[in-house]
Parts: structure tokens; sequence; C-alpha cells
């Protein structure tokens, strides 16, 4: 039988709170701006199609194995771990990966608060009508001197850390269930107001076309890079998805559960890109310009399309919200942890913890201007350097943040969670928590959280590294 622990933090009203929370936490900039950018790159359909594959093979079980262990536990990823560890005779240590995986949650949110900061300010700068009758070169103008002006970026970046904190430091239902309860259904809402305009600026069967038409060729190109992105938009591998499965009721399907969620955020992920390529075809631009299709291709789209200006703040404010459902996700876990330890206040633990991640958080914001020329991992004529200034090569420290947590820390966190559930945990206490009633379809599910996912990551993971 399941276990009757019950989390110290509380826990969420229903089984549907909980998908409002895990789709919020997986529903982030990832899903509003990176998808659509990647089916551009990679070939349209053909990406699609690799990208569903492995939220199936690869994402859902992943994203099970996080649930069913916070739930088992019903405590932090690093105490749940380690509880589980030592019922099943297995060594403390598991609980390293969990805490690696917290700390990893919160030099993705350093960077991701400023990056959310950029949406709030874009807010306002599309309204006022920055951006009508704009050129191209001019909106990337704009957006090179926001980045290039350091105390408007702390400016954004403080507030986007401010709201985030205040949500988490209200505790599970008061601060969690009440904001998501409102910024979920406001996301869904303003995406589906994007769709209906993009119905009618003529060219949505165009960027239906686009993204979902077939060609064979590009199968490979868009292999790797829709293996990782299918890994990532889950939001699995910080113990965020597993600290919200701690506070699931124990009467919810896990199973069920968590296939709603893959399915509602690749169904945001659909809609964004069904939302936003009719608008860049009616300007006339190219739908394959990468990551810099948020902040300069579609702000001269919204400048160059009927009603663009108003469009344009929904689209930002969609951005905002789903940044910031994911940020509160990145920030809970290490919160309850240091709760459950120090028995401090959730509000100090929440101040604290939001002021480190902020101030980790200025490297980013310097990275684009007073810390530009500082360069990191350098390799320039056969030499290496450790950190360079003024070199032409290297990473600065925004990339290096990013590498360290996309590349290595997310992969190797997800791989831990599953070979933790599929091995440590043992078949039977795996059943029992998912509570399948098939055995043929638990088997598959067991052999997909043991074999295929495992090894899915290991080729995700390599993959980054190769690059």
């Amino acid at each position: 039988m399941s276990t009757d622990k019950v989390s110290v933090h509380g826990s969420w009203a229903s089984r549907w709170v909980f998908i409002l929370a895990a789709t919020g936490s997986a529903v982030g900039l990832g899903s509003i701006w990176k998808f659509p950018y990647m089916v551009g790159v990679y070939g349209g359909g053909a990406f699609v199609l690799v990208f569903l594959a492995c939220i199936a093979l690869i994402g859902i079980p992943v994203m099970m194995a996080e649930t069913l262990i916070g739930r088992r536990a019903r405590q932090s990823p690093a105490n749940a771990l380690k509880v589980l560890a030592l019922e099943a005779g297995h060594s403390s240590k598991w609980s390293w990966g969990a805490f690696a995986g917290m700390i990893t949650a919160l030099l993705i949110l350093s960077f991701y608060s400023v990056v959310g900061g950029w949406s709030l300010e874009y807010i306002i700068d599309v309204g006022k009508g920055d951006f009508q009758a704009v050129t191209p070169d001019g909106v990337g103008a704009f957006f090179g001197e926001l980045i290039a002006d350091p105390w408007r970026l702390v400016a954004w970046h403080t507030l986007f850390m401010l709201l985030s904190a205040i949500t988490i430091a209200k505790g599970v239902n008061a601060g969690l269930e009440r904001s998501l309860r409102i910024l979920m259904p406001l996301l869904f809402v303003l995406i589906v107001i994007l769709l209906g305009y993009s119905l009618t600026t003529g060219h949505f069967m165009e960027g239906v076309h686009f993204m979902f038409d077939f060609t064979p060729e590009k199968l490979l190109d868009g292999l790797l890079p829709a293996m990782g992105h299918a890994f990532f938009s889950l939001s699995v591998g910080v113990g965020s998805i597993m600290i919200y499965g701690a506070y699931m009721t124990k009467e919810a399907s896990i199973s069920a559960t968590v296939v709603g969620v893959a399915l509602l955020d690749t169904f945001v992920s659909l809609l964004a890109g069904l939302a936003l390529f009719p608008i860049v075809f009616a300007a006339g631009l190219n739908p394959s310009e990468g990551p810099g299709l948020m902040f300069v291709t579609l702000p001269y789209a919204f400048g160059n399309v009927a009603f663009g200006t108003v469009m344009g703040v929904v689209f930002f404010i969609l951005v905002a919200v789903a940044a910031w459902s994911s940020a509160i996700s990145l920030l809970e876990p290490m919160v309850a942890y240091l709760v459950e330890r120090t028995k401090v206040r959730r509000g100090w633990v929440t101040f604290w913890l939001s002021f480190i991640c902020w101030f980790v958080g200025l490297g980013t914001v310097f990275s684009f201007n007073i810390w530009k020329q500082a360069k990191f991992f350098v390799n320039e004529g056969g030499a290496f350097h450790l950190y360079q200034w003024g070199a032409t090569a290297g990473l600065d420290f925004f990339g290096v943040i990013d590498f360290f947590t996309s590349r290595i820390m997310l992969p190797l966190g997800g791989l831990c969670f599953v070979i933790f559930a599929g091995w440590v945990m043992g078949r039977e206490a795996v059943r029992d928590e998912l509570s399948v009633r098939s055995p043929v379809l638990f088997a598959l599910t067991f052999f997909l959280m043991r074999y295929v996912a495992p090894i899915g990551i290991l080729i995700v993971f390599a993959a980054q590294l190769w690059k």
C-alpha cells in the first residue's frame, strides 16, 4: 500500500491543482519561445514528430519517476531520496544527486529572472507603440540598447525576482496554489487570444504547413535537438516536479496525471507555434530566425500588422506569466529543503534564497554590458585559459551558467531520478505508487523508466557535451 506520510508544507487541494502546478513549471520560456524557433530552425514537421516521440519515450517516464519519488516520501528532493534510499537498503548518498538538482534550479532561476525581466520591459515598450513603423535593424538596436544598460536590467531583474519570492513565501496553498489558479487559466486565455488573432492574418495555413509539413531529409538534422528539448521542456531534472509531487493527494493517479501534464505542455508548445508563425509570415519575415525570434523578430512583426500593439502586449504578458509560473517552481525545492532542515520560517528562507539568486543573476546582467569582455574557458591559438579579459573566444558568465546547467546538470539530474525510481526503489514500490491496474501497461511504463529513458538521457548528455 502507498505510504501515509504527510508533507509538513501542506498539499494541493486536488489532482487538478497538481496539473496546473506541474504544467506551470513545464510551460515556460521553452514552450512559448524556444519551441517555435527550434521548429523554424530544424525543419518544421520533422522536428515536431521527433519531439513528440521523445516526450513519450523520455520525458514522461522521467516525470513519472520524479512525481512518484516526491509523493512517496512527502519531503523535499534531497530528503526524499535519502529517506527512500535508506528504506530500500541503499546508501543515503543518493540525496546528493537531488541536492545538486536543487542548486541547478537556483542557478537557472538566477538568469531566468533576468530574461523574465526583459518580457516585463517589452510589455510597456510594445504598449507605448515603440515598435510601430520601425525597421528590423531598429528593433535589433532597441534590444541592444536594453541589454547594454545594466541598471535598467537590474531594475527589471529585481522586480521579477520579488514577484516570484512573494508567491513562494506565502506557502503551498496561499501562495503557490492561489497564484497558479490564476496564472495558468490566464496563460491559456492569452494564447487562445493570440491564436484567434492569427486566424485573421490570412497566413494561418502557411503557419500550419510550416509546422507540420514533413520533410524526411530533415529528420536527422533535428533528432538530437528535439530529444534535448523534449527532456528540458517538461522541467525535469532539478526536483521541481518532485516537490510538487510531494504535495499531491494519495487518491490522484500519477500515471494519468503526468500524461495529462505532458499533453498540456506539448499542446501549449504547438499552440504557441500556430499563434506566432502566421504573425511572422504576415509581416514578411523569416520564421527561422533562431533565438532572436522573441525579442527582435516578433516585436517588429507586431509593429507591422493590424492591431499589432494590442496583440504584442498580450504576447509579452503571456511570456511573463509563463516565466513567472516556471520561476516559482525553481525556487520551491530548496525553500522546502531548508524549512525541513532548519525549521526557519518560510518567509525568511525565501528571502535569503531569493537574494542569493538575485545576486548571482547580476553576473548574467553584467555579461551583456560591463563584463562583456570577461571570457571563461578560452581556447585561442592552441592555448587554454580558464579566464581571460578581452578574448574573442570563450563563454561569458551567462554562457558558463547556461552551459553548466542545461548541458551537464539537467541531464545528470534526470538520469539520477529515473535510475533511482527504476533501480533503487524497486519494482514493487513503483507499482504501489503508480497504481497502474493493467499489468501490461505497468510493464511498459517500468521498462521505459528502467531502460529507454536512461539510455535516451545518456545520448542527449553525450550530444550536448559534443557540441
